[in-house]
């Protein structure tokens, strides 16, 4: 891995850029891997595990496959693709079948994502536009029956938050070259701790990308809902935020500007397989991310859970606490980290 030395503002920070995008794509530790496989159903557990690349994956033949689950464990129920977008961080549990697809062929996984994501360069078809090989041996054996997916695969409880709503943003700040910083709330990591959640309550969370690019949203502890995005107005949001905290870094509490009044369109609703639990979240530029979040076990009774009561095997109100972030590695690495500590 060939980091730039310098960075694109090296008056400011000498060595740090936005984001590193390496030109080699890596599966399991070998670049381009092939893997050859029987005409039957797999099961293939992916993680994005790229400093900052999202991939948009695709077989190669056109070929649907199904996705069983997310971050958090099962969906509610098995989802067809024909494409599959994740950021880094993200995780998913997705079906492969092979049955019917000749002996003596091949299939490529691609990516079309463009990167930086939603707003960058498209990937070269020869490099990072292919993530592995799949084939399908001249000798081999018979296709063997894809076994049938049950309807429902999980039953996941619907949260009601019963705290106010947090408004969260996301800030960029640009250099002479490009940009400088990113932040969370405005704010560097150092300044004290302002999501102080109560141990077996349920938030809101609204994320705020005031950025130009897409940021994967990485909460530690727990996992959560996405309820809806929601375009918005952002430069008049911005230009209100800016008015009310001035330029970020912030090294005070930051004023909370209400989103309401800047809102376009109508919610739009999670895509069938974001509808899970999960603990990365895609939060696109020009929308509001709204997040439910419950400070429990995934597998708590909901009817034990209650603002104040802790049902987790430990106390997680001890020690020097959690963090939230971008799961962007060079986004996180500076300064894209908040502290996240839970009380009683």
């Amino acid at each position: 891995m060939f980091f730039d030395s310098v960075g694109d503002n090296p008056t400011i920070h000498p060595y740090w850029m936005p984001e590193f995008f390496g030109d080699t794509i890596i599966v399991n530790g070998k670049a381009w891997p092939n893997f050859n496989v029987e005409r039957r159903e797999y099961r293939f557990r992916v993680l994005n595990g790229s400093n900052a690349r999202f991939y948009n994956l695709s077989l190669s033949n056109k070929q649907t496959f199904t996705q069983i689950g997310t971050d958090g464990g099962y969906l509610p129920s098995p989802v067809k693709l024909t494409s599959l977008l994740i950021a880094p961080g993200e995780r998913a549990d997705i079906l492969i079948d092979f049955s019917n697809v000749k002996a003596g062929s091949s299939i490529i996984l691609k990516n079309d994502a463009i990167a930086p994501y939603p707003s960058g360069d498209k990937p070269d078809p020869n490099t990072v536009g292919q993530i592995m090989r799949f084939t399908i041996p001249k000798n081999a054996k018979a296709s063997v029956p894809t076994p049938k997916l049950p309807k429902v695969l999980n039953n996941i409880p619907k949260l009601i938050a019963n705290k106010p709503t947090r408004i969260l943003t996301l800030n960029e700040v640009q250099g002479p070259d490009g940009p400088q910083g990113l932040y969370l709330n405005g704010q560097e990591m150092s300044v004290p701790v302002s999501e102080t959640p109560i141990v077996g309550s349920t938030e809101d969370w609204k994320i705020v990308n005031l950025s130009e690019d897409a940021h994967p949203i990485h909460l530690h502890l727990i996992q959560f809902q996405l309820i809806n995005r929601q375009d918005f107005d952002d430069e008049k949001y911005k230009e209100a935020w800016t008015k009310a905290n001035g330029e970020p870094p912030l090294m005070k509490a930051t004023v909370v500007v209400p989103v309401d009044s800047y809102l376009k369109g109508k919610p739009i609703s999670p895509k069938p397989n974001e509808m899970g639990w999960k603990d990365t979240i895609q939060a696109s530029p020009g929308q509001i991310t709204h997040l439910r979040i419950r400070f429990a076990p995934q597998d708590a009774n909901p009817k034990l859970v209650r603002s104040g009561v802790n049902l987790f095997p430990f106390d997680p109100t001890l020690g020097p606490g959690y963090v939230w972030h971008c799961h962007i590695l060079d986004h996180e690495d500076n300064q894209m980290m908040r502290p996240l500590k839970i009380i009683k």
